[in-house]
């Protein structure tokens, strides 16, 4: 049964964090209420296939934008994740068993869609001794079989827990683009992202390219946590050392009092210098923008990531 508490209530880890009056919304960061036929549309095929959504679970901002354009990043493996990230919306606790069934509904979704570019996530499944990465791959090859011209990114949890194996399960199914975020800089992982490791995660995204050299890397974070410009310039380091193509910069909205704090409303020009760096230190594509998000706009930013590789 889905966990209907409100979100303060599903995170009680986090309760210990201070409530901190939240600087003023600027203009360049409201977005309009998801509304019309298209967002109507697009939110009853997900919900006739008995799916769930980042968009909706994490209350990303651009929904009503991406279910309007008939775009939507299906998140499997149930909507209860297995960390406690301050920054997330998602309900944490004890996950179900895994839907034998979801890959099978999540292709049938995207061909109902008619999806030329899909992006898949999941919660994190520490419950699971592979974390999840079968369910993964059986998820690819269902929207293979079933929507064949569309291509696939797949934004996944770390596999901490699980042997390598896990990573090479997932790789061997052959994502175009395969995306794990680092979310912040190293020195905030302690009270942003406590249950992970930032350097494993580094790792994890360097593996792939490893692995198979085809498939795009992606990866990203959010400023306004309470990071510095050096600190962002040596993600951006780090990442370009892990080989990775994508990186993404979006503005932290905190989604409750209980969870972590917006530190400030970065500029547009803040956001701006922050792609013009990131340009320069090798990356293919770049989206740096205060409503960037990791799977906004993402087919369009696909098509613009093979047509990079080619120049190269």
């Amino acid at each position: 049964m889905r966990d209907l508490t409100i979100p303060s209530e599903r995170h009680p880890e986090k309760a210990h964090l201070p409530d901190k009056a939240q600087p003023k919304k600027p203009a360049w960061i409201r977005v309009k209420a998801p509304s019309g036929k298209g967002f109507q549309d697009t939110h009853d095929v997900i919900r006739e296939h008995g799916l769930a959504t980042v968009c909706s679970e994490a209350s990303c901002p651009n929904v009503g934008k991406c279910f309007s354009q008939g775009h939507a990043t299906m998140m499997i493996m149930g909507e209860i994740c297995t960390r406690g990230c301050t920054f997330c919306n998602v309900a944490t606790g004890k996950p179900e068993a895994l839907d034998a069934f979801e890959p099978s509904r999540v292709a049938q979704a995207v061909a109902r869609l008619g999806l030329k570019h899909v992006v898949i996530t999941s919660v994190d499944r520490d419950d699971l001794s592979d974390g999840g990465a079968e369910h993964f791959a059986q998820t690819i090859r269902a929207i293979r079989h079933r929507a064949p011209e569309s291509t696939i990114e797949i934004l996944t949890p770390d596999f901490l827990r699980c042997g390598p194996e896990a990573l090479e399960t997932v790789v061997a199914a052959k994502p175009d683009v395969f995306n794990h975020n680092l979310e912040t800089v190293p020195g905030l992982y302690p009270s942003v992202r406590p249950g992970a490791r930032y350097f494993h995660s580094l790792r994890l995204l360097q593996r792939v390219k490893e692995l198979d050299p085809t498939i795009f890397t992606k990866s990203g974070i959010m400023v306004g946590l309470g990071e510095d410009k050096q600190g962002v310039g040596q993600v951006m380091d780090d990442m370009r050392a892990a080989d990775i193509d994508f990186l993404t910069i979006g503005q932290y909205l905190q989604p409750t009092p209980k969870h972590h704090a917006v530190e400030r409303f970065v500029t547009p020009e803040e956001f701006a210098s922050y792609e013009k760096a990131a340009f320069g230190k090798g990356f293919l594509m770049v989206s740096a923008t205060p409503l960037a998000r990791s799977s906004y706009h993402a087919g369009d930013d696909f098509e613009r990531l093979r047509t990079a590789r080619l120049l190269r």
